[in-house]
């Protein structure tokens, strides 16, 4: 049984995207979601295949990553093969050979918060721990209290007020109306909202696009974010509660986030919105 290594093609994202909707599991870590291609769809379908990396055994999808330019890839790994040795070591093998089209020589980055026989093989061969993150759970067993925000699920009409806001968040943005409805046009969004939340003076005061991985799975809040002119006003806490409340009316069995441990305002502002704080995990940094 050969495990092949391929660059996604536009044709078969969809497959990609609902293989790593089905590794979604509570209990399990918060490792690459269908959100995570999602939200990077909105680059368009071209720019995310050649992002996009397929691990396959038989023809069955066992891992995904997702890379940047900076030389990192974010792992998505089967839970079948979680324990599987062979399959860890041929992972790295094609992470650590240029050759291979996956990661550059020298510095790179992994994020693999699952696959134990991988994050353990790693180590051993002398990848060390890099920057915390802190993933955050909420279960959605039960109802979700109200936010105190008048909040708004954004369509074609209302779009620009979501963008202005992620711009606004985001100093860097390069989010925009037209990479809007590039998402909002792709398979994942059909389960997914970008929420809105306005103040008592019907300014746009945050946003966060929700995705669900299908009934009975964890959710995935990404991005979520405070305009720059209205913070310190318990917004994020309040659109955290609707992204969850969302979530739950979806079908979600939790809601899931995970951001930087440095980033003490937004692991507070989840912890306020009932988001338990799992504990911390790190990337793999690889330096010479």
């Amino acid at each position: 049984m050969s495990i092949t290594l391929q660059t996604a093609t536009v044709a078969s994202l969809d497959e990609v995207a609902e293989a790593v909707a089905s590794w979604q599991q509570d209990g399990g870590q918060v490792q690459l979601h269908p959100g995570d291609l999602g939200w990077n769809w909105s680059l368009g379908a071209k720019a995310l295949a050649r992002a996009v990396r397929v691990w396959r055994r038989d023809r069955q999808i066992l891992a995904v990553g997702l890379v940047d330019d900076a030389g990192l890839i974010r792992m998505g790994i089967a839970p079948s093969v979680d324990r599987d040795d062979p399959f860890a070591a041929q992972l790295l093998a094609d992470l650590s050979d240029p050759a291979r089209g996956v990661l550059p020589a020298g510095n790179a980055n992994v994020e693999a918060r699952s696959g134990t026989a991988f994050r353990e093989l790693l180590r051993q061969s002398g990848w060390v721990a890099d920057e915390p993150w802190t993933p955050l759970r909420r279960d959605l067993t039960d109802k979700v209290e109200d936010c105190d925000l008048r909040v708004e699920v954004a369509d074609a009409h209302t779009a620009p007020a979501r963008v202005a806001v992620q711009q606004a968040v985001f100093p860097n943005s390069t989010f925009t109306l037209e990479r809007w409805h590039t998402m909002a046009a792709a398979s994942p969004y059909s389960r997914a909202r970008c929420l809105v939340g306005y103040d008592a003076h019907e300014a746009a005061v945050a946003v966060v696009t929700v995705w669900s991985a299908g009934r009975g799975r964890p959710g995935l809040l990404e991005p979520l974010g405070v305009h720059r002119d209205h913070r310190g006003h318990g917004y994020g806490t309040a659109i955290s509660l609707a992204a969850a409340a969302a979530l739950r009316e979806m079908g979600a069995s939790s809601a899931t986030v995970c951001t930087p441990s440095s980033n003490v305002g937004a692991v507070a502002a989840y912890a306020s919105a009932g988001f338990r704080k799992l504990p911390d995990v790190t990337d793999f940094r690889r330096t010479s």
